[in-house]
């Protein structure tokens, strides 16, 4: 498979580097952490951009190899990351776009490329999170309505969101996979209350969501009814395939940063650290043409990322957790100021194994999938 970039394809690149290094001097400082009103105005702020800028439909309509050439050019760059857009330019936007239908299309997709909306994920339950298919939030048909009930966790940016993509049970009678529903939740309806749950960073960015005899319109529906799971897994193969790409090339720039620091510590002359610096570079490396294949072989097929998206969240999760561990490493006691470099995303790294299906998920679907080994009893 060649991996090399067509001419076309290195004008794009050049042309949107090119924007960068003019756009990016001028942007203001980025807000605190923890005051996500001021990161929605923010990451809205610079989607609006975008789009004006012709590149916000990059995510959806340009092919895999531009969508990679957008965001390593501007991870590289340093420019802002989707932050409480996530959900809708990678998850739900996607999603909507493969399944939806022309109505909903036309609906939904434009404001998130225009940075109007901000959608969050409806999917995880107190208990129904790696067993996602035995969630219990029940919907129940009401003319033109469903009339839904129960409980989300871990639900990302619900506080400052416009819109969730939510899964419910609409067949308690049916096989747990077969009846589930995906609908679109607009977080401003009557019986939805938002409760932010606090990390271990000190950050909001998840919270608990309560529905209570919330009616959310049919026409919201994505996907037929009882049909949400395999409408879900498409929602999954973009989370798992292609939502941690620009991150991979964040490590390769928080790596460099390590290296740095080492040499002027002192820390550098340690051969076990250069080894794990060395290992850690190779590995990068190694999923940054993991993620070229995947793309290449999903554009070959004209579908989305598929399964081979949980090799590589297998992989990476892992190997960003190493990554940080090993800044722990290089900061010594400072590993534990919240105030340095690296310390947060360490805390957050250690998210990545359970976060998008924990890795004991994804070696399941490897091995069943992929390898094509019998199914555990």
């Amino acid at each position: 498979m060649d991996l090399s970039c067509t001419p076309e394809e290195e004008e794009f690149r050049a042309r949107l580097r090119e924007w960068l290094g003019t756009v990016l001097p001028a942007l203001p400082a980025a807000p605190p952490p923890d005051d996500w009103p001021g990161r929605r105005a923010y990451d809205l702020g610079w989607q609006r951009m975008l789009y004006d800028a012709g590149y916000a439909r990059v995510h959806w309509d340009a092919s895999p190899a531009l969508r990679l050439i957008f965001l390593e050019e501007t991870e590289r760059a340093g420019a802002p990351y989707v932050g409480a857009n996530f959900v809708g330019l990678l998850h739900a936007g996607p999603t909507i776009a493969a399944e939806g239908t022309a109505e909903q299309r036309a609906r939904w997709l434009p404001p998130i490329l225009r940075g109007e909306h901000v959608w969050c994920q409806g999917f995880s339950e107190p208990e129904a999170g790696s067993d996602l298919a035995s969630l219990r939030t029940r919907a129940r048909r009401d003319g033109d309505a469903y009339v839904v009930t129960g409980s989300k966790i871990w639900t990302s940016h619900a506080e400052v969101a416009d819109w969730c993509e939510l899964l419910v049970r609409t067949d308690p009678a049916a096989p747990r996979h077969r009846g589930i529903t995906w609908l679109a939740l607009p977080m401003d309806a009557e019986g939805v209350t938002v409760r932010p749950l606090r990390t271990l960073a000190g950050s909001a960015e998840f919270a608990e969501v309560f529905l209570d005899e919330v009616r959310v319109p049919v026409a919201n529906r994505v996907g037929a009814e009882n049909d949400g799971w395999r409408v879900t897994l498409v929602t999954l193969s973009f989370e798992r395939g292609t939502a941690f790409v620009g991150e991979v090339v964040a490590c390769r720039r928080v790596l460099a940063g390590l290296a740095r620091a080492a040499r002027g510590d002192g820390r550098w002359d340690d051969p076990g650290l250069r080894r794990r610096l060395g290992r850690l570079d190779a590995e990068f490396r190694a999923l940054w043409r993991l993620v070229q294949w995947n793309v290449s072989a999903a554009e070959a097929s004209g579908g989305g990322p598929g399964v081979a998206g949980s090799v590589f969240k297998l992989r990476y999760s892992h190997a960003r957790q190493e990554l940080y561990d090993t800044a722990a490493e290089v900061l010594g006691p400072d590993c534990l100021d919240l105030d340095r470099p690296w310390v947060r995303d360490r805390l957050s790294s250690l998210s990545y194994t359970i976060a998008a299906g924990t890795s004991q998920i994804q070696r399941t679907i490897v091995a069943e999938r992929i390898l094509g080994l019998p199914r555990g009893r």
